[in-house]
């Protein structure tokens, strides 16, 4: 009698133990993924907020908006870009007749040398030397004879 009540005991204990873990299933569902990013398909609602919090963490500046920007360096950059333009304007009359076509030769200035090459087969080599460091470029140009 004694085998008889421990196997109802736990036949009951059994049927307790998964009746409980059935009903917690039951009362579970299924996971739903929201977007928060109305980029990604969120709520519309959320782009200013997540913009202001996006602006506040930027640490980076635009040096364009410096309003305390130094006067006297602005205009010596001017300056130096007006007096460079002037300078190819001059360079490239001597190097261009008056029909935009290149003329070959050498022009030397303080600090380049401009060398102007017919190659012979309607094309034109011009190659730029930094006379203090040497460096140089060179390009072919089709001329136009």
């Amino acid at each position: 009698m004694k085998k008889k009540l421990i196997i109802i005991a736990q036949t009951q204990l059994l049927f307790l133990v998964s009746s409980i873990f059935l009903s917690t299933q039951l009362w579970a569902s299924g996971l739903e993924y929201t977007p928060v990013n109305p980029s990604f398909g969120g709520n519309p609602l959320n782009g200013n907020t997540l913009l202001n919090s996006a602006q506040s963490q930027n640490k980076t500046k635009d040096p364009s908006l410096d309003a305390n920007g130094d006067a006297l360096e602005d205009f010596n950059d001017r300056l130096q870009r007006a007096l460079l333009t002037r300078l190819t304007r001059s360079v490239t009359a001597s190097i261009v007749d008056d029909l935009g076509n290149l003329i070959p030769g050498e022009t030397i200035t303080t600090d380049f040398i401009i060398d102007v090459v017919d190659q012979g087969d309607g094309t034109l080599s011009v190659t730029t030397t930094d006379r203090s460091t040497g460096d140089s470029t060179i390009f072919v140009v089709e001329s136009g004879f």
